[in-house]
């Protein structure tokens, strides 16, 4: 600091900070020292050459709001303000149009007018104050809350009310839709989550199979050792699905029941012998198995060179 500074007189100003370094009027320019604070607000400022410091917060009553310049009226959609010059059109292709307002006041409702201007040039919108309602503005007010898709039956409507209206009935239908989607995102995930704890055993697969039975099949031939491909419902059977596995390079397919995952069709040759000592001779082995149990019993098959398949897929 050199002794030209100690010249210079201390003043304050109080002035909108939206945060920055920098502190602008329509007159001049300061760099601002010091500790910034955590909000935005009106503070009054301490000046001395080209340098300010925040000295304090500043209530919205006690802020200079008539020295904001180029003043713009006009109704209030969450913190954008719909000017009254608008011409009513598509709000998705107005909205870029509908500036922020800053440091509102709180507890302003819905399709208020409000008024807002600037405090240098170029600068934000920052609020000043609420306009005078009208008998329309808090018909309008009913009618959004009512889910009203127009407001053509409401007299003395102005284009900036209509505008305000259609561009925040879109904005409630965009976020309901938002959120209609993220809860069934959540539901989407708790159900996979519960769906992988319950894939861990056999109970809990075929509780599964009651509603995904394409994660159980899945589920059941991995712990077995191979490849889950695709399944389809068997042709006239509602409670019976056709699985296609892949197991040592070949393409294999079998029906089992939807929910017991009991194998119906093991789409190998399974006929029990003489030499069988539990089976009596011709015996159909498919019932025998499960989703789980079937591949092991393939790969004996193909250990011992007795495979015959009679569901064969092909082989890659």
């Amino acid at each position: 600091m050199s002794w030209r500074d100690h010249l210079q007189d201390t003043e304050t100003l109080v002035a909108p900070w939206l945060g920055g370094r920098s502190l602008c009027t329509f007159d001049r320019k300061w760099a601002i020292k010091g500790r910034l604070p955590h909000e935005h607000g009106w503070y009054r400022f301490e000046t001395v050459g080209r340098k300010a410091s925040i000295r304090e917060a500043v209530e919205l009553w006690e802020a200079p709001t008539d020295e904001l310049r180029g003043v713009i009226r006009g109704y209030l959609v969450g913190d954008r303000l719909v000017p009254d010059n608008i011409r009513v059109g598509d709000p998705a292709k107005l909205a870029h149009t509908f500036e922020r307002v800053h440091l509102l006041e709180q507890g302003i409702d819905r399709f208020e007018r409000v008024s807002a201007g600037r405090f240098y040039g170029g600068g934000p919108l920052v609020y000043q104050e609420q306009g005078m309602p009208s008998e329309a503005d808090e018909a309008v007010l009913q009618a959004f809350l009512d889910r009203t898709d127009s407001v053509d039956d409401i007299a003395s409507v102005a284009p900036a009310l209509e505008a305000a209206f259609r561009y925040e009935t879109q904005l409630r239908a965009e976020t309901e839709e938002r959120r209609r989607l993220e809860q069934e995102r959540r539901e989407r995930e708790e159900r996979q989550r519960r769906i992988r704890e319950q894939l861990g055993d056999g109970a809990g697969r075929r509780q599964v199979a009651q509603e995904d039975f394409g994660e159980a099949a899945k589920a059941a031939l991995a712990a077995a050792g191979c490849e889950y491909l695709d399944h389809r419902a068997a042709r006239g059977r509602q409670d019976e699905m056709v699985v296609r596995y892949q197991l040592d390079n070949q393409r294999l397919e079998c029906t089992c029941h939807v929910h017991t995952l009991r194998i119906i069709d093991s789409g190998i040759c399974l006929t029990a012998h003489y030499d069988d000592p539990d089976f009596d001779d011709g015996t159909e082995g498919d019932t025998w198995l499960t989703l789980e149990s079937l591949p092991g019993v393939v790969r004996q098959a193909i250990r011992e060179n007795r495979l015959v398949v009679h569901r064969h897929v092909g082989v890659r």
